[in-house]
């Protein structure tokens, strides 16, 4: 034994040398060699030839088998949302096949989805004692006592393996047991004191075939402890086309084993699986008869049936019925031999329903039980807690709504809430008003009406306070200065949900339509409708139900209440009567709305009155006008009705000693509006002029190129702009002239006075746009070349001057300049207009030039004070 020890230690010599270099280069053999040493010779070994023995050995447990990682050899089918834990998305053949079969999908197929990701057979799966032995299969053999190695045999193709120092045995067709106690006999035999302990290594792989209709047919290599179930697995399941009940194991050519995985997915069984062998064919068949069953049961689907199928073996297959089912109705669709769809009616709780036959193609629906149709009343609305909750005789609104706080959203209208009642004989509606705050907290008092059976209490959003809560959520320093209170109503506002938080959802039009609808609906010729109208200065005006109680104080309360500019002098009431012709006309009548609201009037509502309350006649109407710059008394004063600008600015002290009243800026805001739509109809015009430009296309010299962009230059201008609404007037004459026409003033007029300039302007097309300090006895041309003369896009024959006080005149035309050597004032603007003649726009153009630099000029004039 020495001696062999001895031997094989010199021939590691060889073995080890390779190991300075890399440990990749040993055989397996070689490697079985080394690891069958004793652990200090191999110690000893590796620190004389300075090898790694974790380099050798590779990573490894206390027995040297190494880890191994598993491998998926299946991933699941790809989708949007399956990374957040939510189920997987259907392909559109799985929604296509829904929508045919009204949503259903066939039961069990989500079981085997997949798609394969890797050929390597699965191997990690306990090897049972009748295992038969063959080809490709591994025995490893650990022997321990007077002598410990490990041996790595593998079954050879004429089924034997190779036992060191015996020679070679036959197991093939042996069973793993039967193998493991012949070494184990050989071993003890023939090395005493040494006992063997045997285990299966690899195991040999076989091909089988997966055809028919899987999601994935083709071969298929798996270990040779695989079943029919497994290959299924590692094909990716099966179609939705193929059968679930009739699946074929053929081998040889012939059928030897069926699987109905049925078993499976209802009952967990697995008796009916079979071991498969190299060669052997899985094929998968069209599906059969299928039915659907959906309502209420626990797995509404598709089923498939095999064989004869009764009503109750289908409710089985489903799962059972729900709690909520009402089995004395379920239904059956179904095809008849004309092809015509027909509907059928069984009874699951006798025994002729339930043995009654279903076939392909059958449709069966499960009803549930009806709602609750007595002892109860219903909460809509603004409240914490909606529903339908029990109702007890004598109960009253405050054995609900016990706490306006707690029980009420937020956003609730604590003042106004609505029953709408139901009579138990005729079944017709009516709505009563109810003062809410009232009737908590005087509890049984006449405000705490008793509530009847099937009651629904109708809580209604206050919209102003809504608004109210939204403005104090985004801007917490309104409604209080400590951070705590700041905190506290973030943190409501982030905890409040959308429904919460949306008063329109609960609002008296979203509540209070259905019920409108309802009692138009129920009207007869001896029933009117019991809806009207309310319109003017109420917070929710609109059709509202008739109050059961005709008053015209609960009506307007239904409506939200009056607003502070009503007329409580009269409100008008239109209705519709009958003359003795049977014709409707419109009788109007006067409601004395003060009398009304003390509860004194004695006019009583009735169907389809439109009740109209007056408004206060120009109430809350403020007319302002604005005085900046050279005013003794700057501000925003309010002025009458029919006040004149000389007025207000008597009241305003005058003017002070550096005003320069030439050059005021009266400004008006319907004229800013009519400057706003001139620049918009410019701004259309200029776009289609560009277009028009810019498909000429291009002609000699670039001069197309050249007109595109001074059109562009123009339509800048334009869109810059913003529109001023000066108005011309001659504010000394104002002030002074009794003859002057007066200027009746409009609500949100501005005037600004201006100091005393020193300066003449000069704008477009010069050389240089700029002020000049204003000089007496220099001309208009004194000014042009000043700043460098017109450039050549300029049109020297159409020079134009603003004035100070906003008016342009034509020094070419103008008798009053005497030509272009007439000279200017302080604040004067002189202007030098494009040359449009060349662009074939002259007068749409020139008319836009004109526009911008007044307006520009204007807004400059506010600007400089």
């Amino acid at each position: 034994m020495n001696l062999k020890r001895l031997l094989l230690s010199l021939s590691l010599v060889s073995l080890l040398a390779p190991l300075c270099v890399s440990a990749q280069s040993i055989s397996a053999a070689q490697m079985q060699q080394f690891k069958s040493l004793p652990k200090a010779q191999q110690e000893a070994l590796a620190r004389q030839y300075g090898v790694d023995l974790d380099q050798v050995q590779g990573p490894s447990g206390s027995n040297g088998s190494t880890v191994r990682q598993a491998i998926s050899v299946v991933e699941p089918l790809q989708s949007d949302n399956t990374e957040n834990g939510g189920d997987r998305k259907p392909t559109k053949e799985e929604q296509a096949f829904a929508e045919k079969n009204n949503g259903l999908q066939p039961f069990g197929y989500e079981l085997f989805e997949g798609k394969p990701s890797t050929f390597a057979p699965i191997t990690e799966v306990p090897v049972p004692t009748n295992y038969t032995l063959g080809p490709g299969d591994e025995l490893k053999v650990q022997l321990w006592g007077q002598d410990n190695r490990q041996w790595s045999l593998t079954v050879s193709r004429d089924g034997t393996i190779d036992i060191p120092e015996h020679g070679p045995i036959n197991v093939a067709g042996l069973s793993f047991q039967q193998a493991r106690d012949e070494i184990s006999r050989l071993v003890s035999e023939q090395y005493i004191g040494v006992k063997a302990v045997v285990s299966l290594g690899e195991l040999r792989s076989v091909r089988v075939f997966v055809l028919g209709e899987a999601r994935t047919p083709g071969s298929f290599s798996v270990s040779s402890l695989s079943t029919i179930i497994t290959a299924l697995y590692v094909s990716g399941g099966i179609r939705h086309t193929g059968s679930l009940r009739n699946i074929q194991l053929k081998r040889n050519g012939k059928v030897v084993h069926t699987l109905d995985l049925y078993e499976l997915l209802l009952k967990g069984d697995t008796s009916g699986d079979a071991r498969l062998q190299a060669g052997d064919a899985i094929f998968i068949p069209a599906v059969g008869p299928r039915v659907g069953i959906d309502g209420e049961v626990y797995r509404p689907a598709l089923y498939e049936l095999d064989g004869a199928t009764s009503l109750q073996d289908l409710v089985n297959l489903a799962g059972g019925l729900t709690a909520q089912a009402y089995p004395q109705i379920t239904r059956i669709e179904r095809t008849n031999p004309e092809f015509l769809r027909i509907i059928a009616e069984a009874d699951l709780t006798k025994a002729t329903g339930k043995q009654a036959r279903v076939k392909a193609g059958d449709r069966v629906s499960v009803a549930s039980i009806a709602n609750v149709t007595g002892q109860y009343i219903e909460i809509s609305g603004a409240a914490t807690r909606t529903g339908k909750f029990a109702w007890v005789p004598g109960m009253r609104v405050s054995s609900v709504i016990r706490n306006l706080d707690a029980d009420l959203l937020p956003m609730a209208d604590i003042n106004f809430a609505a029953i709408v009642r139901t009579n138990p004989d005729t079944q017709q509606i009516s709505v009563l008003s109810l003062q809410l705050k009232n009737a908590v907290s005087n509890l049984g008092g006449p405000a705490d009406l008793v509530m009847h059976e099937k009651d629904q209490l109708l809580l209604f959003a206050d919209e102003s306070k809504g608004d109210f809560e939204q403005s104090f959520l985004e801007k917490p320093e309104m409604g209080n200065g400590s951070d705590v209170a700041r905190n506290r109503s973030g943190e409501l506002a982030r905890n409040r949900t959308d429904e919460q938080t949306d008063p329109q959802r609960f609002s008296r039009d979203a509540l209070f339509n259905p019920v409108v609808k309802l009692l138009k609906a129920q009207a007869t010729p001896q029933a009117p409708q019991q809806t009207m109208i309310i319109s003017g200065p109420v917070r929710y005006p609109g059709e509202y139900p008739l109050p059961a109680t005709g008053k015209v104080k609960d009506a307007i309360v239904m409506a939200g209440g009056l607003k502070d500019s009503a007329l409580m002098l009269g409100a008008e009431l239109a209705r519709r009567i009958l003359n003795a012709d049977g014709v409707e006309q419109t009788r109007l009548q006067t409601v004395d709305l003060a009398d009304a609201m003390n509860g004194q009037g004695n006019v009583a509502l009735q169907s389809r009155d439109r009740l109209m309350v007056k408004s206060i006649p120009l109430f809350g109407a403020t007319h302002t006008i604005s005085l900046e710059g050279e005013v003794v008394y700057p501000g925003e004063y309010t002025f009458s009705d029919g006040e004149t600008l000389s007025a207000v600015l008597q009241r305003a002290g005058g003017l002070t000693n550096n005003a320069f009243p030439r050059g005021s800026v009266f400004t008006r805001e319907k004229l800013r509006q009519l400057e706003a739509q001139r620049l918009r109809e410019a701004e259309q015009r200029l776009q289609g002029d560009l277009l028009g430009v810019q498909l000429e296309g291009d002609s000699f010299g670039g001069q197309n190129a050249q007109r595109v962009d001074e059109v562009k230059g123009l339509l800048d201008d334009v869109q810059s702009s913003r529109p001023v609404g000066r108005m011309v007037i001659d504010l000394q004459a104002v002030l002074s002239n009794s003859d002057y026409q007066s200027i009746r003033l409009q609500d949100g007029d501005s005037l600004t006075v201006p100091t005393i300039p020193q300066a003449v302007s000069v704008f477009g097309e010069v050389q240089f746009p700029t002020s000049h300090l204003h000089l007496a006895g220099l001309t208009v041309d004194d000014y042009l070349e000043r700043s460098g003369g017109p450039t050549r896009q300029a049109d020297e024959n159409r020079v134009y001057v603003v004035k100070a006080d906003g008016s342009v005149m034509l020094p070419e035309k103008s008798a009053w300049f005497g030509g272009r050597s007439q000279q200017l004032h302080p604040g004067d603007t002189v202007i030098m207009p494009i040359d449009v003649d060349r662009l074939n726009q002259l007068e749409l153009w020139t008319n836009v030039s004109q526009v911008v630099y007044q307006m520009a000029l204007g807004a400059a004039a506010v600007g400089n004070l």
